[in-house]
Parts: C-alpha cells; sequence; structure tokens
C-alpha cells in the first residue's frame, strides 16, 4: 500500500519506518526542512531502540521516504495518517490546530479517494472535526471527492515503541464506514498473523479509549506513590507491598513501581486533556484530579528529603544527579521529575552534576541558561566531590555501579534513591546513607501490633 504520514515526530516516525519494514511504500511529511534534511542523511531526531536501524534500512529499500511538500504528500498515498503534536494548551486542552491544519492540506490537494487515519492523541469528536473541515475545503474547490476518516490511536511506550508497534497486543480501529474497515484490517493483516488483534469500535469510543489506558495507567502509578508514603509512616515496605498485590492476576505487576513521579509526553499532558474534556462536558473527575495532583506533589519527594537532611539553604552543596529523561530507553524530558528537582535545587544554591546515557543534549538545550547545572561525561565523574547523589531515572547502567569507588569519590556516602534500585539493608552494609520511597532497612523497627492502638488513634485524629 501507499501510505503518507503527516508528523515526522515520534508517532509519525514510528508509524512511518514500521509500515515500510512490512513492505509498504511510505512517505513520512513534515514541515520542519532541517528535521527532513537531517532525516534524508540517516539521523534521527528522536532516541529510540531500533528505530535507527529500521529507518537506513528501509531509505536504501526506496520503500520509506521524507518530504516538507504537503501537496506531494497528499497526492502520494491512499491513506494519510495524521501523527502530529497535540501539546496541551494553558488550560490542559489539546491544541488541535495542527491536526486540523493537516486536514485542511489534505483537502485542499486531494484528487481522489483518501482514508484519512487519525493517530495523533485527540479529545473525542476530533475525527467529526477533521470530517467536517475535509468537507468544508472540498466544498470550497467545487468538487465531489469520497472520504473516509478514523480513529487509529498509537499505545506505543517510548523506550519500546519499535517492538509494541511491531508486535502489538490490540489495534484499536475507531471507524463508521465498511470500506474504511477493509482498508484498515489490510493493512494491519501483516502484524496480526498470530491471532486477531483488531478492535473494531465507534470512533468516538475510540478516542477516549486512548486516554482511558494512559488515565488508568496514571492513576496506578500515583496510587503506589501514594501507598509508598502510607507505608513509610507505618514502617512497612513498598517494595513488599508491590509483591504482595502484583501476584494478584487482576492486579498484576505493570505500573506498581513507587518513585519520584511519572512524566513525558503521554500520561502528564493525556490527563490533563481528558480533565479539560471531563469540565467541558459537565463531569468532574475527582479520582483523576487526584491523580495529577499526587503526581505533582510526588515530584517535590526528593527535594523535601534532601532539605530535611541538609536544610533550605543549600548554598555551596553538590548534588550528583543520575537520571535525566523521565524513564529509560529515551530522550525524552518533557514533563520529567529530573527538571523540578533540578530547579528546586538550583533555587536553594545547589549546584547540580548530571548524567544520563540519552538526554544530554536535551538537558544542555533546558537548562542552558542556568550557570549551577553540569554535565558529566560518566556517571561516577557526576559523583566526584558530591554531598550526595540523587538517581531519578532507573536507566540499567546505574543499577549496578562500583560502590566502593563511588563511596570514595563522594564527600559522604549518601544516596537519594528516587526509583528504589537499591536494597536498604545492601546500602547501610556498604556503608551508606540510603533514603529511598517507601522502602523499609530490616535494621529499622517498624510498628508492631502492639502499637496498632496508638497508630489508630493517630489516623483517627
Amino acid at each position: 500500500m501507499k501510505l503518507t504520514v503527516v508528523g515526522a515526530g515520534y508517532v509519525g516516525l514510528v508509524t512511518g519506518a514500521c509500515f515500510a519494514e512490512m513492505g509498504n511504500d511510505v512517505l513520512c511529511v513534515d514541515l520542519d526542512e532541517t528535521k527532513i534534511a537531517r532525516l534524508k542523511r540517516g539521523e534521527l531526531p528522536i532516541h529510540e531502540p531500533g528505530l535507527q536501524d529500521i529507518v537506513q534500512r528501509n531509505v536504501a529499500a526506496e520503500r520509506l521516504h521524507f518530504t516538507s511538500d504537503l501537496k506531494e504528500g497528499v497526492r502520494f498515498g491512499t491513506i494519510q495518517f495524521i501523527a502530529v503534536g497535540t501539546p496541551p494548551d494553558e488550560d490542559g486542552a489539546a491544541d488541535m490546530q495542527h491536526v486540523l491544519e493537516a486536514a485542511r492540506s489534505i483537502g485542499r490537494h486531494m484528487t481522489d479517494y483518501k482514508l484519512v487515519v487519525d493517530k495523533s492523541t485527540v479529545p473525542v469528536g476530533t475525527a467529526s472535526a477533521v470530517h467536517e473541515t475535509l468537507a468544508r475545503e472540498l466544498a470550497a474547490r467545487g468538487v465531489q471527492i469520497p472520504f473516509s476518516v478514523v480513529s487509529n490511536p498509537e499505545f506505543l511506550k517510548e523506550g519500546a515503541a519499535v517492538e509494541d508497534f511491531m508486535r502489538p497486543d490490540r489495534i484499536v480501529v475507531g471507524a463508521d464506514d465498511e470500506r474504511a474497515v477493509h482498508l484498515m484490517q489490510a493493512l494491519y493483516g501483516p502484524f496480526q498473523r498470530s491471532r486477531d488483534k483488531l478492535v473494531i469500535m465507534d470512533i468516538r469510543s475510540a478516542e477516549l479509549t486512548k486516554y482511558a489506558a494512559n488515565a488508568m495507567l496514571a492513576t496506578r502509578i500515583s496510587f503506589m506513590n501514594e501507598m509508598a508514603l502510607l507505608a513509610e509512616k507505618l514502617g512497612a515496605d513498598i517494595e513488599q507491598v508491590r509483591r504482595g498485590i502484583g501476584t494478584d492476576p487482576r492486579i498484576g505487576h505493570h505500573f506498581l513501581y513507587a518513585g519520584c513521579g511519572y512524566g513525558g509526553s503521554c500520561f502528564p499532558k493525556d490527563v490533563k486533556a481528558l480533565l479539560h474534556s471531563a469540565r467541558g462536558a459537565g463531569q468532574p473527575m475527582l479520582l483523576l484530579d487526584a491523580v495529577e495532583r499526587a503526581n505533582e506533589r510526588q515530584k517535590h519527594v526528593i527535594v523535601e528529603r534532601v532539605v530535611q537532611r541538609f536544610g533550605e539553604d543549600l548554598t555551596g552543596r553538590r548534588f550528583a544527579l543520575w537520571g535525566l529523561a523521565f524513564k529509560p530507553d529515551t530522550d525524552d524530558m518533557r514533563e520529567a521529575p529530573s527538571r523540578v528537582i533540578i530547579e528546586a535545587l538550583l533555587a536553594r544554591g545547589a549546584t547540580v552534576s548530571a548524567f544520563d546515557p540519552a538526554a544530554m543534549t536535551e538537558a544542555r538545550r533546558l537548562f542552558a541558561r542556568h550557570d549551577g547545572v553540569h554535565f558529566a561525561a560518566a556517571p561516577m565523574d557526576a559523583c566526584e566531590g558530591a554531598d550526595a547523589l540523587i538517581v531519578v531515572t532507573e536507566w540499567k547502567a546505574f543499577r549496578a555501579p562500583d560502590f566502593d569507588r563511588l563511596r570514595q569519590v563522594m564527600r559522604q556516602p549518601l544516596v537519594f534513591d528516587g526509583r528504589n534500585l537499591f536494597e536498604p539493608a545492601l546500602m547501610r552494609a556498604l556503608g551508606f546513607e540510603h533514603v529511598s520511597i517507601g522502602r523499609r532497612d530490616a535494621a529499622q523497627p517498624g510498628i508492631g501490633w502492639q502499637d496498632a492502638p496508638q497508630v489508630a488513634t493517630r489516623l483517627a485524629a
């Protein structure tokens, strides 16, 4: 099939490259001429494991092409994927200008049937708006050309997007006409040879499914962070709690890790957009409001513990920070907890020496005007002379450091473990002061049954 993907960002590039890998002829369109020039040279604008090889292989095979010419893009593919950004407005609403502009361009230049696919994460009702936009453009031209609009939300995890696309657990398609359904079935056939993974539903339900999925995952994270803070108060260990509830098949093990909050391009934006849609519909979302508030609080927990240890004035203090990206295997720092932590430390007079395996270029751009942030060439270099190490992102490279050397290069052996990478008892045995989130060292006294009356009294108060 001949496909056009409008938008060569994270979703668009992965979508285009993976469809080309399955033998389709794909043209990716982006108005950013610098990005298109880089892609034509084989340079990727994002860090995503496995994507570089797929892009280079399919460019060489002449199945994957790039252009900044929208008219060329519209004329190219029968199926037109809209995969442009939908950043949040100040009120949390998804900014739809790029989606609707893509629809206008398709309407201006189409000369035969087009299946327009909303791949971007968009609010419920967007497909209707895209349909109306296309109809207006065709009417303005005085032509009648058939077209269909469907919703096909992406469910890609940053750091595992290629695997998610090539081996999906489900493919959601919202459509209301038979021709569109048949085309989507044919397009996704190669991705579901082992079993039927296509979930066909009405368009509005498909649009809501994407938001509901991300909101549910965000809820699990915030819930576990709430439980971790409670576990500390009660003398329990959140890691043992996680294992205990994760064995329940109704709950499972995924997204149950306590830490310093979620970030990235999806969860924060989509929670805000869903809350905005709910307010517009006159339907309060009490749980989701709490999820967002809990996450914002969680991003400050590590800083609060630093202040408890060193005081409000951190002038002259130097902190090593491992991890800048919001999660491993990506260079994405949008809404990353590291940004909140660094800015809070700088505001109190501290300096920060940071390292991340992938996000250093983005971090240098974001903190270019901050004299107090320095970037190290290696994890251990960041810890030279540091008053404490703060672990923010759970990269595999951070899981088993040389603790003897770490203790030697730091001013004092103190680790604020924002992702619970290290076992408290082991850290204590190695001579480290270890501050975690919801963990309990076996040597620390917990709250026993004999303390129950006092605990009950405190909780009742």
